[in-house]
């Protein structure tokens, strides 16, 4: 087995050094990765329309980040901080495009996210907010099926965004 040669340690030093000014340049400018979100309560309610997509993916989002999470399986005497509550959770898909025989060339998708926190003591924490997430996207005849898959994907993706806004926004509560 043969040593490095001189100019691959020299190569392998500069990538080190080149790293360390990386990260102590950023720290410096007050850079920070996302953390997790702390909360400044442990047992949420999910009230309203609970069983929708965005409403799912949002409650594993809340237990994932270490919140307690009751909804309307769980029996009533259970107590909760806060009440989340999820007014509307719809999709929409709009033809933005034709062309000139009539037929959709563009749509436009969206999903609209609207919710409001309270205390259990009916404080308002975060008034109603609606979220409104747009996506474009091409449409053909041809490839239906897999325009139908884009569109899911572009939905999923929609949802993981509102539920991230949602989570930051519960976050920046600091006190009930």
């Amino acid at each position: 087995m043969t040593s490095p040669s001189v100019s691959t340690m020299r190569r392998r030093t500069l990538q080190t050094l080149v790293a360390g000014a990386a990260v102590w340049g950023a720290s410096g400018c007050g850079f920070a990765l996302r953390k997790a979100p702390t909360f400044a309560f442990q047992t949420v309610r999910i009230a309203g329309s609970e069983n929708t997509p965005v409403a799912r993916e949002l409650r594993t989002a809340l237990i994932t980040n270490g919140l307690t999470v009751i909804t309307s399986a769980t029996p009533a005497s259970t107590p909760a901080q806060v009440v989340l509550t999820v007014t509307t959770d719809q999709r929409e898909r709009i033809a933005v495009g034709q062309t000139a025989a009539g037929q959709v060339r563009e749509l436009q998708l969206r999903t609209r996210f609207t919710f409001r926190l309270r205390a259990a003591n009916e404080k308002e924490l975060i008034e109603d907010t609606e979220l409104l997430l747009e996506r474009d996207m091409s449409f053909s005849e041809t490839a239906v099926l897999s325009k139908a898959a884009e569109e899911e994907l572009l939905y999923r993706d929609m949802a993981s965004d509102a539920v991230q806004q949602v989570v930051r926004r519960m976050a920046a509560v600091k006190s009930l």
